[in-house]
């Protein structure tokens, strides 16, 4: 069987993926549609697309905060502004997670959730792959199937991922499917912009997506798209590029539906996890400081997690359990 390594995003590229990968069809007519089902539980449609002769949306529980792509005749969905979807569903998770976003909008740098269920012993841990010329740091994934296996089996754990990461490390991503369907990764898929564009010539003010002339829309769906195109399903967090936003462009991010993640652990910069922290590390080949402290964490706290007592949690559960 061929691999394609490398996806350039034209139709004839989709056409020969699509052929060798069912999966990486592709998709026409991609948008936001904001409704809710009409069976119960009701669900949350975010997008709308279609696919091999089909209609497809991404749905969200807005109780768990998971989302699965689903084919759903139109007469079972209630579509709907998103101002009454947020009226509708205040009293959920997802609606009480989203008023309380509207917090964090205000920070240059790491606005978002940074530490979800304070209660839990343990955190969230979030791998970032950004663009990057080098291999994916696989060396930490298996550290970290070996270390919490098998006291977690799978290991969750939150991918933030590119387009451009995706089309030049194809190989990579298969690695990463290939632990989650051998169950022993529970992978949440999240959108961390599709260029992630950094000019190191400019203030953090005016760079990532506040940069001039930035196409946010571009920025969510072709990576949504290209998220789709390879197999994983969105989910509905969102993370910054440089965890740098505004007020601005949180609140535009808020309008796709998408809660934003920060971080309130970054290893790199020598900030220590505390119970139900969003750690933060690349594994990228960018970051080598962030993976070895990392890597000596999970080596400490070898006991605690025999015991139980110290464990990672999936990102939507702990997000959804701090909002009760």
């Amino acid at each position: 069987m061929t691999v394609i390594y490398t996806i350039r995003f034209t139709v004839i590229a989709y056409l020969v993926v699509g052929a060798a990968f069912p999966s990486l069809a592709q998709l026409i007519n991609y948008r936001t549609s904001f409704g809710l089902t009409r069976e119960q539980p009701r669900r949350v449609v975010l997008r709308q697309w279609q696919q091999d002769g089909q209609t497809r949306y991404l749905v969200l529980n807005s109780v768990t905060l998971e989302t699965s792509i689903a084919t759903l005749p139109t007469r079972t969905i209630q579509f709907l502004p998103w101002s009454a979807i947020k009226t509708q569903l205040q009293a959920t998770p997802y609606g009480r997670a989203l008023a309380r976003e509207k917090a964090r909008a205000t920070n240059l740098t790491d606005a978002g959730i940074e530490r979800a269920d304070t209660t839990e012993r343990g955190f969230s841990l979030t791998i970032d792959l950004c663009p990057s010329t080098k291999p994916l740091t696989r060396s930490v994934f298996e550290q970290l199937i070996a270390a919490f296996e098998p006291e977690e089996k799978p290991v969750p754990v939150t991918i933030t991922i590119t387009g451009l990461w995706m089309e030049s490390h194809q190989k990579d991503l298969v690695y990463l499917k290939n632990l989650e369907s051998q169950g022993l990764l529970a992978i949440t898929w999240v959108n961390h912009s599709y260029h992630h564009r950094y000019n190191p010539r400019l203030p953090l003010a005016d760079n990532f997506l506040l940069e001039t002339n930035t196409n946010l829309s571009d920025e969510i769906l072709l990576n949504e798209q290209a998220m789709l195109r390879n197999g994983l399903t969105p989910s509905a967090f969102f993370r910054f590029p440089g965890l740098v936003s505004d007020k601005v462009i949180f609140d535009k991010v808020l309008a796709f539906g998408l809660l934003p993640i920060g971080s309130d652990a970054w290893l790199a910069k020598n900030q220590q996890p505390k119970d139900g922290s969003l750690v933060l590390i690349h594994a990228n080949g960018n970051e080598p400081l962030g993976i070895t402290d990392f890597i000596k964490l999970i080596r400490q706290r070898a006991a605690s997690i025999h015991n139980k007592t110290w464990l990672l949690y999936e990102l939507p559960t702990s997000v959804a359990d701090a909002t009760r």
